[in-house]
């Protein structure tokens, strides 16, 4: 063989049988094959093998299951990014004619995509308070009301939906319910009668800030019926964030768990601070919603939110001030970050719906990483005499 031959046709390093990796191998190849054509067309190859990426790889496979298992159903389909997966599942289930329905306190990609795009493909909306179901079930009982989309807890003020109460107005009048699970995570709220749950991967599943991705978790049937719509759509996750985040969700639970404590520490800690107005963390035992939370909830996460005793100079000095947060808009990672509310997350809100969903001027909002919640704490408490002296 010609040296520019071996160069494309390399040789392999096959394992000998019974030698396994500890860690599985990235899947790279966008292409697959099969001894012969006859051997491609095997009804059992057809249902589990590979033939090109955008329809599906090995290494992504893998996290699609891993995902559906961790979220307490049978299979998903990864995309590449949070925001495809809300679109994957919401084109999936609607046509033309037919209406939406959500809540004023969902995070603001989901409002604008509901608000100003899907009106162009025919869809019709309804947006609701999250905790008004006798308003809720009046719009179910539209006979357009197909879907309803919502977060728990909603970003970015952390209120808590009664999911078992909203899952069940779904159902009595046929209305198909997708959970944004990424506050949430993997391991919370599988117990619900929720027909697709959504995740942004590139939060807690991964862990450290560095890949993105997304998926739509759901029963089998229901993950086969859209499988086809997710490979005409194009939005295919790359097998190397599969990997990425497949070794970022061995240490999930042990980060999920400091996540949680760290949090609820720096929540306790302004709780008590005369300069907070404030606070929203369903894992105070003083919030109007912890009751419902632990309930429903194993750990309530990274994410906390707070209103200063201060205008909108003072707040974006305090922000600015901090040393150990990143001003930043994404959740979950190693790091911990800080982000204005009104600015960052509710500038398509009119003063009603600023009203409704409890967002001002001097809105906070904090997502505690992995450091020691005491320099956390000591960070804020010199950034509030900094500023507040």
């Amino acid at each position: 063989m010609k040296k520019e031959t071996r160069l494309t046709h390399q040789r392999k390093v096959l394992l000998p049988d019974g030698n396994e990796a500890i860690v599985p191998p990235i899947y790279r190849s966008v292409k697959f094959t099969y001894p012969s054509i006859e051997a491609s067309l095997n009804p059992e190859v057809r249902h589990t093998g590979f033939e090109y990426t955008r329809d599906a790889n090995p290494t992504t496979r893998q996290l699609e299951l891993l995902s559906a298992e961790l979220q307490g159903r049978a299979d998903g389909v990864c995309v590449a990014s949070g925001m495809a997966a809300v679109w994957l599942s919401l084109l999936g289930n609607l046509k033309a004619g037919e209406r939406l329905t959500f809540f004023v306190q969902s995070y603001r990609p989901i409002r604008t995509l509901v608000r100003n795009v899907l009106p162009r493909f025919g869809i019709n909306y309804s947006m609701l308070d999250v905790h008004q179901h006798d308003d809720l079930e009046r719009v179910f009982a539209q006979k357009d009301t197909k879907l309803l989309i919502f977060e728990a807890p909603t970003n970015p003020m952390l209120r808590v939906p009664d999911i078992e109460g909203i899952a069940s107005l779904a159902k009595k009048h046929n209305v198909t319910t997708v959970l944004d699970n990424t506050f949430g995570g993997l391991h919370n709220h599988g117990q619900f009668e929720i027909d697709y749950y959504v995740h942004s991967l590139t939060k807690y599943a991964s862990g450290h800030g560095d890949v993105m991705g997304g998926v739509v978790i759901a029963d089998e049937g229901r993950i086969k019926a859209m499988h086809e719509l997710a490979t005409s759509i194009g939005s295919t996750m790359d097998p190397g964030a599969a990997y990425l985040i497949l070794r970022g969700l061995r240490t999930y639970h042990l980060r999920h768990a400091r996540h949680s404590s760290s949090a609820l520490a720096v929540a306790e800690y302004l709780a008590a601070n005369p300069l907070v107005d404030k606070i929203f963390y369903p894992g105070l035992k003083s919030d109007s919603e912890h009751e419902l939370a632990t309930k429903q909830m194993d750990g309530c996460g990274a994410v906390l939110a707070f209103n200063l005793k201060a205008d909108k100079t003072h707040t974006w000095a305090f922000i600015d001030a901090l040393k150990l947060f990143a001003t930043a808009s994404s959740i979950g990672s190693t790091e911990s970050l800080v982000a204005p509310v009104k600015l960052y997350f509710a500038g398509d809100l009119d003063e009603q719906e600023l009203k409704q969903t409890g967002i001002k001027d001097s809105t906070v909002r904090l997502s505690i990483g992995l450091e020691h919640p005491d320099d956390l704490i000591d960070d804020l408490e010199k950034a509030f005499t900094k500023v507040f002296n």
